[in-house]
């Protein structure tokens, strides 16, 4: 892409949640491009790829010359990203947020409130990988702690919306609440067991140490976005009966003793926050209401921890699919788009 031509953009998975969401973010962001082609496998060939316009069509993926991008968007499976985003990466600049490059070293992971500097590196086309978005949530919380007091380890419990599992999960919830509340059993299809007016203490598959991928993912990847590659997250990953906003209880433990007036006054002037101050009409952040709100990652119930000189605990909430997905996604483009400009 020269510095005088806008981009020409492809969004692969355009018909999944988090598609339609980029194209949306897109325009909202009233973003300038030569070309936005919507592709995915298939099976949604000929949908409309976004709420906002049914006259982008989707378009075959395995049909698609990506020497005809610039920039593309890889929203859907990993399967896709797996197949794809690597011939795609040799003449474009690839953003992945599937899980398929997230733990390769040799691919830089990156949320634009966290870590944007890792960009610098990136030349005219490669692969860039996104963090799950619970790791966006936390990492974004925990970045202005650490620069307070140097972050060392935190417990974290998450409490994940269904629409981390696409459309189909969102579907049963749906469905399963009106058939309970009808007086008939819940399906239980999409996790195994119902979901609605139900908590499941796992997201992802176990693994052999008895930890779930996304207990370890969120391990892994905060410990990068944050460039610590000693910090050690205990993590619990749960599903909830709520349609979008992922939410986290945090407690995390620091190097230095923490002034809790310090501390609140950081998370106010971090990058993507919005601290929630609980003398506010707010008191604190719902998945219900705040959440909804595209593009913050909301903090609340920030107190200290009465067992621990160094520790302080709260809670985060943010939309899973718009603001740590999407939003972030195109934030990344930008970035990458602006420095060519």
């Amino acid at each position: 892409m020269s510095a005088t031509s806008l981009p020409r953009i492809a969004v692969v998975g355009a018909s999944s949640l988090i598609g339609a969401a980029v194209i949306e973010e897109l325009r909202a962001r009233k973003m300038r491009y030569a070309e936005l082609h919507a592709l995915d496998d298939q099976r949604s060939l000929g949908a409309p790829a976004s709420n906002e316009e049914a006259k982008l069509s989707v378009g075959d993926v395995a049909a698609f010359d990506f020497s005809r991008s610039d920039l593309v968007f890889f929203c859907g499976r990993t399967a896709l990203s797996e197949r794809y985003a690597q011939a795609a990466a040799a003449h474009a600049w690839v953003i992945d947020g599937s899980a398929a490059f997230r733990m390769n070293p040799e691919v830089p992971l990156v949320a634009a409130d966290v870590n944007p500097q890792v960009l610098e590196s990136i030349g005219s086309s490669g692969l860039i990988a996104l963090p799950g978005s619970a790791s966006v949530a936390l990492a974004t919380a925990l970045k202005p702690l650490h620069s307070l007091a140097g972050l060392v380890r935190a417990e974290v419990a998450t409490y994940h919306a269904v629409s981390g599992s696409g459309r189909v999960a969102m579907d049963e919830l749906a469905g399963e609440t009106v058939a309970m509340l009808s007086g008939k059993k819940a399906r239980g299809v999409a996790f195994g067991r119902q979901i609605a007016f139900n908590v499941i203490p796992l997201v992802d598959s176990l693994e052999a140490d008895g930890a779930s991928r996304e207990e370890r993912r969120l391990w892994e990847e905060t410990s990068r976005l944050l460039d610590l590659p000693a910090l050690t997250i205990n993590a619990t990953a749960v599903r909830v009966p709520v349609f979008f906003g992922h939410s986290l209880a945090v407690h995390a433990s620091f190097e230095r003793p923490v002034d809790l007036v310090q501390a609140l006054d950081v998370l106010q002037r971090g990058s993507g926050l919005r601290l929630i101050d609980p003398e506010s009409s707010a008191e604190f952040p719902t998945p219900a209401t705040l959440a909804v709100e595209p593009d913050q990652v909301y903090v609340g119930r920030v107190r200290a921890d009465m067992t621990r000189d160094r520790g302080l605990n709260f809670w985060v909430v943010a939309d899973n699919v718009r603001k740590c997905a999407a939003h972030n996604a195109v934030s990344v483009c930008q970035i990458l788009v602006n420095r060519c400009q």
